[in-house]
């Protein structure tokens, strides 16, 4: 029997009547004669007041048992879905993440899956049940409780959907699709039918928060096709998959921005002094994200070197410069904020040349101020000021014609 797996969204959970209706949708998947694995992120029950209440109890609460507090309420969430599906005459049975067979690992301060055992979980479908799985969380070798962070529950869907061996993984969210721009701040964007495994983590990885990049990587290494769709329509979503079947000469496919960027310049004075190694490794031991990096190094000018991060990194980026000042051998640092990112991604990139020269000429023409640049083969990526981040998205969505039908 084919089986599909499903990821819910946390509006789905977020009032009775939400739970009932995406019950009947799960059901409506058992109806079609499909084993259903449905895998439930964390609903906002208890999570914040017990966390609270164990940082009273004490300043440093274990790691292990913060992790356990963090587990409830995806257990919590999949047990009052399986409780809407019983009560509507199916099978159904929620387990939690070591109940599912999922072992995680530690790497690097992240947590990860290690491998999935779906035994428990195929004995289950088996006997005809629906399974709620509750995302983002496992067991390590010493049945320590783990979860997995940003992105898990999407991430234990895919894990799971290849251990299966399922034929795709639907992703249910607000939106009912993957569109060319968010349809919040550009209001001619439009829902692409398909787009690339590739285009879809640039987008990810720049802003667009519908599906996380660690679930969408792991698909693309397994070649799992995913679909995003409504949790409240029955639509047709958006396929993410290795290659799109039509290309109509599309060369931009999709338009992504980030607000809230602060550019950090290091100066330095002689280039001998100077080590990108030495100062974005001292940064990632501290875990603070760069991401656009612009070095300067002119004859008979004192070299520098800027960067972009997230808002929420400054103060600790900024506490770790100046700690660490003498060893990394700067001279000076200096910050700019009210910036933002606003970035073109499209795969046909590749094979067209003169895409990023058309994208600075269209915001020179529209008097946007360009103050740092990062490329890959397929996305184009600058940093403006925050005040013209809808306007540049605006402009280079018309001036790609995203408006257009796309496949």
């Amino acid at each position: 029997m084919v089986s599909i797996v499903i990821k819910i969204d946390s509006s789905s959970l977020s009032n009775p009547e939400r739970i009932e209706q995406i019950a009947k949708r799960i059901i409506d998947e058992k109806k079609r004669g499909r084993n259903v694995i449905v895998v439930v992120p964390n609903m906002d029950l208890m999570e914040d007041k017990y966390l609270q209440l164990a940082k009273l109890l004490s300043d440093k609460p274990s790691k292990r048992e913060l992790h356990v507090i963090e587990s409830t309420n995806a257990q919590i969430a999949s047990s009052l879905l399986a409780i809407a599906i019983q009560k509507r005459g199916f099978k159904a049975i929620s387990l939690a993440g070591w109940q599912a067979g999922i072992e995680t690992i530690e790497s690097n301060k992240n947590v990860l899956i290690d491998q999935m055992n779906p035994e428990y979980i195929i004995d289950r479908l088996k006997n005809g049940e629906i399974v709620i799985v509750a995302g983002s969380q496992g067991v390590d070798r010493k049945n320590n409780i783990l979860t997995l962070g940003e992105g898990g529950a999407e991430t234990t869907a895919v894990a799971i959907a290849v251990a299966l061996g399922a034929e795709h993984i639907e992703i249910y969210t607000e939106q009912d699709g993957i569109y060319t721009a968010d349809p919040s701040i550009v209001k001619e964007a439009r829902k692409l039918k398909q787009i690339t495994y590739d285009e879809m983590l640039e987008l990810a990885n720049l802003g667009s928060r519908i599906v996380h990049p660690r679930a969408v990587e792991l698909a693309k290494t397994y070649e799992l096709p995913l679909i995003v769709r409504s949790s409240f329509g029955t639509t047709q979503g958006t396929l993410i998959k290795g290659d799109v079947d039509m290309e109509k000469n599309i060369v931009v496919r999709g338009v992504a921005y980030e607000s809230e960027i602060i550019r950090l310049t290091v100066g330095y004075e002689s280039y001998e002094q100077s080590s990108l190694a030495n100062i974005f490794t001292t940064l990632a031991d501290y875990n603070i994200n760069v991401d656009i990096i612009v070095q300067a190094v002119i004859d008979g000018v004192k070299p520098t070197v800027s960067f972009s991060i997230a808002k929420e990194d400054f103060a600790e980026a900024i506490k770790v410069l100046e700690k660490n000042k003498e060893q990394l051998g700067f001279s000076f640092a200096d910050f700019e904020v009210g910036l933002s990112k606003v970035s073109i991604v499209g795969s046909g990139m590749v094979s067209n040349p003169g895409v990023a020269a058309r994208m600075f000429d269209r915001l020179r023409k529209e008097n946007i101020l360009v103050k740092m640049v990062s490329t890959s083969e397929i996305k184009v990526s600058v940093v403006v000021p925050q005040d013209d981040m809808v306007h540049a998205a605006n402009v280079l969505h018309d001036e790609f014609n995203l408006v257009e039908e796309l496949v």
